[in-house]
């Protein structure tokens, strides 16, 4: 056993690593959970608006498994983009081009990533990749606006991960979340008004 300053024992290296490992997994699913919630808000907001609408017409609708399954395909698919630092050389600049530059770049990779999907679906069930792709008729408009709205939930989440990310972290999860001492304490010089 090896002792740290003042006869303490020191953690050993395996549980320090273990620890680590935890901390990033914890970490980890902490952000893909919390990208997940937000576009399944996001999601199932449009899953209902659609249902009502089409409710007039005596449709039913009911995909809020839909909503759900885009939700955790989308959250992995923006968590894997984090981790090839698809984004990481807007950060230097203004918030609103960061931002905005960040949606283009992890709406292209979403693209990206929805056409690879589309392949492989063709090639596993043996269907000709062109067919993938036939964007005239309604199903093309569907897949059109689809696209669309994917594109404008990212606005919002992008916002949201650049202001966390200039604040520092854990800061925007105690802005939203915690009871306001920080943004109080910011504003009166840390102390509390009487």
């Amino acid at each position: 056993m090896t002792y740290a300053v003042g006869g303490v024992p020191a953690m050993s290296e395996t549980k320090v690593r273990h620890e680590e490992l935890k901390r990033r997994v914890t970490h980890e699913l902490e952000q893909y959970l919390a990208v997940a919630v937000f576009l399944f808000f996001f999601f199932g907001s449009l899953t209902t608006y659609r249902r009502l609408v089409l409710a007039e017409y005596h449709i039913g609708y009911f995909e809020y498994g839909w909503a759900l399954v885009k939700a955790l395909v989308l959250a992995k698919v923006i968590l894997i983009g984090e981790l090839f630092h698809l984004g990481k050389r807007l950060e230097g600049r203004r918030m609103i081009w960061a931002i905005l530059g960040k949606v283009v770049v992890f709406s292209l990779f979403i693209v990206a990533f929805a056409v690879l999907e589309h392949v492989i679906a063709a090639l596993i069930h043996h269907r000709p990749v062109r067919d993938e792709f036939q964007f005239a008729g309604p199903q093309g408009y569907e897949l059109l606006a689809r696209v669309q709205l994917e594109v404008v939930a990212l606005v919002p989440l992008f916002a949201f991960k650049e202001l966390g990310r200039v604040l520092g972290e854990g800061k925007m999860t105690e802005l939203m979340f915690g009871r306001g001492e920080m943004a109080r304490g910011e504003h009166d010089g840390g102390g509390r008004s009487p």
